[in-house]
């Protein structure tokens, strides 16, 4: 059942997303005159994607790429800014609606029921294969393919590690408090845990040490595995911070860790290639 009340609907009528209501007094809206940026649709596996992007309107030459993953809440006016931020940095970021195939996260206004009915029935595959083609619409239009990145929040950050697993072609990735480990199922039959010694690009992860839903004990494992795949990985973990701590429109924002990471996102990307021609 999706339900709405007032409350729901409001935040809705301003771009985010209703089961995240009320927005926080701290939400961050970038109004950046040198960037532009907008609603479009990505071709994918026969079916169109909606997605935002965001880029400068200035460019000389091809532009590094950010594909920016969603929370579970979808792609709502916080993943939208996020992409307005980076195109600010020098970036080509976009953001796909990734569950368009099996329903619309704005239409709920209950976070139980949007994980149940909506998010627990995307699976992996077709995630990947999606951002694929997200990252073959960047490259025909002012992308480089070359200089591609990823960074993801949540739900997107768990995708962050299963992707820089799946495409060669990816320089570097970022996640954001994604989950590392997991029970299996034919739609997620793998967890990042599973796929360290895969890893084709470097990930960076950052972390709450308050994250209810992610013990530090998940990741020790994953830093573990980490370690046995003499992989190119890092986690950061930070003291103060819990679940969704980079979430300026929600109680959980962290300021101070979710600033850092914002600054240790952007030396990640730069320290492998991925960055402006400025």
């Amino acid at each position: 059942m999706k339900t709405e009340d007032n409350l729901a609907q409001k935040e809705r009528n301003r771009g985010f997303a209703p089961a995240a209501a009320p927005t926080a007094s701290t939400t961050i809206l970038t109004d950046n005159d040198a960037i532009q940026g907008g609603e479009t649709t990505i071709n994918t596996q026969g079916e169109n994607m909606p997605a935002w992007y965001a880029r400068p309107k200035e460019a000389n030459g091809p532009l590094p790429v950010v594909l920016v993953v969603q929370e579970i809440f979808g792609v709502h006016e916080h993943i939208r800014d996020i992409c307005r931020r980076l195109a600010a940095e020098g970036y080509l970021a976009v953001a796909p609606e990734l569950y368009f195939r099996q329903g619309d996260p704005g239409e709920y206004s209950d976070i139980k029921q949007l994980l149940e009915e909506l998010v627990s029935q995307v699976p992996d595959a077709q995630v990947l294969a999606d951002l694929d083609h997200v990252a073959n619409w960047a490259a025909r239009h002012g992308g480089d393919m070359r200089n591609m990145a990823i960074t993801g929040f949540c739900w997107g950050g768990r995708i962050v590690w299963l992707y820089a697993a799946h495409n060669p072609q990816l320089k570097a990735g970022v996640a954001w408090y994604g989950r590392l480990v997991g029970e299996k199922s034919m739609k997620q039959s793998k967890h990042p845990v599973d796929i360290a010694v895969d890893l084709n690009a470097p990930v960076l992860g950052l972390y709450g040490a308050k994250d209810e839903g992610i013990p530090l004990e998940s990741i020790e494992t994953m830093r573990q595995a980490l370690n046995a795949a003499n992989a190119t990985a890092e986690i950061i973990v930070y003291p103060d911070a819990g679940h969704a701590f980079n979430a300026d429109y929600r109680p959980s924002y962290h300021e101070e860790s979710a600033k850092d990471g914002w600054q240790r996102m952007l030396a990640w990307f730069h320290q492998y290639g991925v960055k402006p021609n400025r």
